[in-house]
């Protein structure tokens, strides 16, 4: 893991990035997303908008990355941090980098000022709930969509 870096994203990252998003969005069974709204994400990603984002990178290579938005909240004078999308390359996984793209995220919602990150994920992600089930809290809420 030393040779981990976790860092901010960089509009130089956009195909590597790109790349792991594509995944990202095929495991979600989302590919056909518009160009669009991934063009206007990683513009946002990028400080232009409320979210912010951070890769992991190993090696000279993005191996991950994690998409995060400060908001605030009606529960407390404090914003809280949504932890909007995880994603570690397959190869990588289990090797504690979505572990360390979780503790980034944690120490940035900190230093802006959050009182908590939350996130959800499918009920069978069972390989990413094993991580979620050791290093936070399972609540009992339940997620409802309407378009």
């Amino acid at each position: 893991m030393n040779d981990l870096i976790i860092r901010p994203l960089k509009a130089s990252d956009c195909a590597e990035w790109a790349s792991l998003w594509h995944g990202y969005l095929t495991y979600y069974k989302l590919a056909d997303l518009p160009q669009a709204v991934t063009d206007d994400l990683f513009e946002r990603l990028l400080g232009k908008g409320g979210h912010f984002g951070l890769v992991a990178e190993r090696q000279g290579k993005l191996v991950g990355f994690v998409h995060s938005l400060p908001h605030d909240s009606t529960w407390s004078l404090q914003q809280t941090c949504y932890l909007e999308d995880l994603y570690v390359d397959a190869e990588q996984r289990g090797g504690g980098v979505g572990r360390k793209l979780i503790e980034a995220v944690s120490a940035e919602a900190e230093r802006l000022g959050c009182h908590k990150v939350y996130w959800h994920t499918e009920e069978n992600n069972t390989r990413a709930r094993q991580l979620y089930d050791r290093i936070g809290t399972l609540s009992d809420f339940v997620k409802y969509d309407r378009r």
